[in-house]
């Protein structure tokens, strides 16, 4: 979500804080700001709006500073505009904050009271006036943070500098990410590795409930009760090459493209001929996961129609009872939890905060333990969990997710595989099935293939606000995800049906200006399938088919069209079927114009609830 990117250094920070925010822009975000501290004075420029317009304000007057902090940030508390733009001042303070405060409205009130005047909607700018409060009170800086934040209820990643502290910036993290870049006579803290890569690969992960202290020379981190305490540091891998755009138009068109590369290295060293090898999922992973009776997967947007794809699986190879759910709503009920169920947590980025906390909820519950399947391995679902499985799909920096999927496709197939393994799968099924998972990056290559049939089918949703995709058995997810893609960055309305309830309400928006878009798997639901589509045809609807090579569709509908795709098998056919519906998605959104890899009111890494 928000980006924090801060600064201690030699030499002038804030062109440095300008390219960490450039860095952050895939999280999301509506404004953008920076603050550097030079000779007791703090210089300051915000903007509503892209990086951008910041920097040309920044560029107007450019001043000087070696100790700074800098913030992109997406509205929650208030409307996206300069007054409520992050850094926010009070008194000696300067902060920028990602997060939200649920008891910020009596804190503001209590601050009021003695003298405090807020100019913002923000619940930041408390936090600044009661870190002030107790530098009154001849606290140093850390110490204020430290007696500020044991007040604070809710989720925060904070950067703070004091006027009359110059080289020193404090930071602290509860429920949102932040982490220290370790230079040479410089120091750094940002949300994401991502901002700090063109400075340091140098990084210290913190933990839950930190307190950070940087200077030019220095690093010590601290827990919530005072005590110092050390922090690994660990090289990061991340490159500046990774996080470039190459030759492609967009970064999402660029991860659409580089789906094959990305699931053969989730299941590189993981799966061969005979099947998946040993301790892939940790060194105790084969011995918790033989106890497994039941799987409860709990993840959002994207993450879930993933797990939503694992439920077909899981039942039907391991023939194990499944449950998925979407975090945001495990929280705030009881559930029941027989004997022996596995909590499976699905997240891209490893911060999203439903998930997260939905995890961390699990532990009371009785589960038999917890699999992080992620793509960031230093995150925090991935520390707190059992067992882990990578997904390696590198970084991603489109909003709309697309190799994160495909991979996350690949990790729950593989503990599937395991599962069905264990479960007594025939073993001619189960060959067959890890036959299909190894193919699974060359199908997809294949399937990029499709690309311009995919340009010839995307204008004909131009001038369309309304799209209906459908899909049975497990390929219903798959529509799921299809539709998500399309409003995500087309902002065309879409929603998915399994095909069989077309006529149970759906069937009524059917008409001319209507299309409908299916996925059609060669399978023992193909045939009702086609039975529901000739419904969508008798009502004048335009037909979008999207159907196995294997599955017989007869020439192309009177309005519509069929493309026709290899999915390589029943058990990978889902990630296959995905891709096209990606490039579907990705070229109706260029079409219309739309910002594609930063669609509006939306974020990469959504770290509130």
């Amino acid at each position: 979500m928000c980006g924090i990117v801060a600064a201690t250094a030699q030499r002038d920070v804030a062109p440095l804080l300008i390219a960490g925010l450039k860095a952050l822009e895939y999280r999301g975000y509506d404004s953008a700001g920076l603050a550097v501290l030079e000779d007791g004075e703090v210089h300051r420029v915000r903007a509503k709006g892209k990086v951008r317009e910041m920097e040309s304000l920044y560029l107007a007057a450019p001043f000087p500073g070696g100790t700074g902090i800098a913030h992109t940030r997406w509205a929650t508390h208030g409307v996206p505009n300069e007054v409520n733009a992050h850094p926010h001042m009070i008194g000696r303070v300067t902060i920028v904050h990602n997060g939200i405060i649920e008891n910020y409205a009596k804190l503001r009130t209590d601050l009021q009271v003695k003298g405090y005047v807020f100019t913002s909607e923000t619940d930041t700018e408390v936090m600044a006036a009661l870190i002030d409060l107790h530098l009154t009170q001849g606290m140093k800086l850390r110490e204020a943070v430290l007696a500020t934040v044991r007040e604070l209820e809710g989720a925060y990643a904070i950067a703070v500098i004091d006027r009359d502290e110059p080289g020193h910036v404090v930071g602290a993290r509860r429920g949102a990410p932040l982490l220290v870049g370790v230079g040479i006579g410089e120091n750094f803290l940002g949300s994401d590795a991502q901002a700090l890569v063109q400075v340091t690969n140098k990084i210290i992960y913190l933990e839950e409930g930190d307190i950070v202290e940087i200077s030019r020379e220095n690093v010590q981190v601290y827990t919530l009760d005072g005590k110092a305490v050390e922090r690994g540091i660990q090289e990061s891998e991340l490159s500046a090459d990774a996080v470039e755009r190459g030759e492609y138009r967009h970064y999402m068109q660029k991860e659409i493209f580089e789906q094959p590369h990305a699931v053969a290295n989730t299941l590189e060293a993981r799966i061969n001929a005979h099947g998946v090898l040993p301790n892939v999922f940790g060194i105790d992973g084969d011995e918790l996961l033989a106890k497994v009776k039941g799987v409860h997967i709990v993840a959002c947007g994207t993450s879930y129609h993933a797990g939503l794809v694992a439920k077909y699986w899981i039942e039907d190879y391991a023939r194990l009872p499944v449950n998925v759910e979407v975090a945001s709503e495990y929280r705030y009920r009881e559930t029941v939890v027989p004997e022996g169920t596995l909590f499976v947590a699905i997240s891209q980025s490893g911060e999203t905060a439903d998930t997260l906390a939905a995890m961390r909820e699990s532990r009371r519950r009785g589960y038999l333990g917890t699999l992080a399947i992620c793509n960031v391995p230093e995150s925090s679902v991935v520390r707190e969990a059992d067992l882990k499985l990578m997904t390696r799909a590198g970084p991603e920096i489109g909003v709309a997710s697309t190799k994160a999927f495909t991979t996350q496709l690949a990790a729950l197939a593989l503990l599937t595989l395991h599962l069905a393994k264990q479960h007594g799968l025939d073993e001619a099924r189960y060959r067959d099935l890890t036959e299909q998972l190894l193919r699974l990056p060359r199908i997809l290559d294949e399937a990029l293939k499709l690309e311009p049939q995919v340009i010839e089918l995307a204008e004909r949703f131009v001038q369309r606000h309304h799209a209906l995709f459908l899909g049975r058995g497990v390929e219903y997810p798959v529509a799921m995800e299809g539709a998500l893609k399309l409003k995500e960055i087309s902002y065309i309305h879409a929603e998915a049906y399994a095909a069989g309830e077309l006529k149970h309400g759906p069937l009524a928006l059917v008409d001319e200006d209507m299309p409908v878009i299916a996925v059609a798997p060669n399978g023992p639901l193909l045939d009702k399938l086609k039975s529901n589509l000739q419904e969508v045809r008798a009502r004048g609807g335009e037909l979008i088919v999207f159907a196995d090579a294997k599955a017989h569709f007869d020439g192309n509908p009177a309005r519509g069209a069929v493309l026709r795709i290899d999915a390589g098998g029943d058990f990978i056919a889902p990630a296959v079927f995905t891709v096209p519906l990606q490039l579907l998605a990705y070229h109706v959104a260029v079409l219309r114009g739309t910002d594609v890899d930063q669609p509006r009111n939306l974020a990469k890494s959504v770290t509130v609830e």
